[in-house]
């Protein structure tokens, strides 16, 4: 049965994965078999990345490309299928938000962060779609967020993008599904990233709020994304589409503790 899971031969692009919860991603599909593309817009961090890559064994392949630029993306996925093969796996984890109170934002600011998180996947998805049907189908894996469920202070633009990011998936899975094209949704919760190291620290009141707040009583690791994105992108999941799987700890499911 472990054989669903194995992605020998599997041709996956990661975008936005020269670090962080993107990195994890792909090492956990390389570990599974699959060769590693990734994309970043800087050639500092794609150069850093592939060489974070072949410290860990693996052999990447970057390339730098801006996602929310429609013709470089057609460009890079042309490449990538001619100089490594065409893609089976799409994970659009490329992704920025931008803390401001709505009434503070403008409306340049907000419309970046569609840009990137919203229009960005949609770009992305569309070039890879067509090699993946020719080759008889493929798995798109969208990183959303608990924001696509959820409101919280200061987010509007990433809850507003990733809401939609939720139902861009369900959308693929539908128009696509019968080219035997799964897409789904990771949604993660609250991760421990260098990003977040100043808000876990012993006593801050947003670690306390976190862990209070999940029934796991901890903060994520990239690491417990990484099971999730195998089984997504593998034969595993080859019945699973439209569906986004929540990695958060059980904080979705939880109204939290009363009062005392």
């Amino acid at each position: 049965m472990t054989d669903q899971f194995l992605l020998n031969g599997k041709v996956a692009l990661v975008t936005g994965a020269s670090y962080g919860i993107g990195m994890a991603i792909a090492k956990a599909l390389a570990g599974a078999g699959a060769t590693i593309t990734f994309n970043d817009i800087n050639a500092e961090l794609v150069e850093k990345g592939v060489a974070e890559y072949k410290n860990s064994g693996i052999e990447a392949h970057g390339y730098v490309c801006d996602v929310t630029n429609e013709d470089q993306v057609d460009a890079m996925v042309a490449q990538i299928a001619k100089e490594v093969g065409v893609i089976d796996i799409l994970v659009n984890n490329a992704g920025i938000i931008k803390r401001i109170p709505m009434i503070e934002m403008k409306a340049s600011e907000f419309r970046q962060v569609i840009d990137v998180d919203l229009n960005a996947p949609f770009i992305v998805s569309k070039a890879v779609i067509p090699g993946m049907i020719q080759k008889g189908g493929g798995k798109i894996i969208n990183i959303c967020s608990m924001m696509s469920e959820l409101g919280r202070e200061t987010v509007s633009a990433y809850a507003a993008a990733k809401g939609g990011l939720k139902m861009l998936t369900k959308n693929i899975a539908s128009e696509y599904g019968e080219y035997n094209i799964q897409c789904n949704g990771i949604g993660p919760g609250y991760i421990a990233t260098p990003q977040t190291a100043p808000l876990r620290e012993e006593g801050h009141p947003f670690n306390s709020f976190i862990i209070a707040k999940t029934p796991a009583a901890r903060w994520g690791t990239p690491e417990d994304l990484q099971g999730p994105a195998v089984f997504l992108a593998s034969s595993a999941s080859d019945f699973v589409n439209g569906h986004v799987l929540y990695v958060d700890g059980g904080i979705l499911a939880y109204i939290g503790k009363q009062p005392k």
